[in-house]
């Protein structure tokens, strides 16, 4: 009995297909949205790492603990600045990349 080949897909084959091309506007939204949960995780995780609860974050950077959900849940609705005082307030460096084409650009 002869085999048959599975074809496997890597994930970005798999993306390119259900999600869209890289450069189209369902693949970013799709990249950018994933960043931003990838956000707010880093969030919770510093926060729980500090013994903190959603309250107690929200007293030391001025807002809300309903803020501090939303941050956590998905980050895409928060300003840089307070991205910036949420991890100032958890005592954790974040750093910030940008890249032009295959550039990294330096902050003087």
């Amino acid at each position: 009995m002869a085999t048959k080949e599975i074809k496997t897909y890597s994930l970005a084959e798999m993306k390119d297909k259900y999600i869209g091309k890289v450069g189209t506007t369902e693949r970013d939204e799709y990249e950018y949205e994933l960043r931003m949960d990838v956000l707010g995780k880093m969030i919770k995780s510093a926060r729980q790492e500090r013994n903190l609860t959603q309250e107690q974050l929200g007293k030391l950077v001025g807002v809300q603990k309903a803020q501090i959900s939303k941050l956590e849940s998905s980050a895409n609705s928060a300003t840089i600045d307070t991205v910036l005082k949420v991890f100032k307030a958890l005592k954790a460096e974040i750093n910030f990349n940008v890249k032009i084409e295959d550039n990294f650009v330096k902050l003087a």
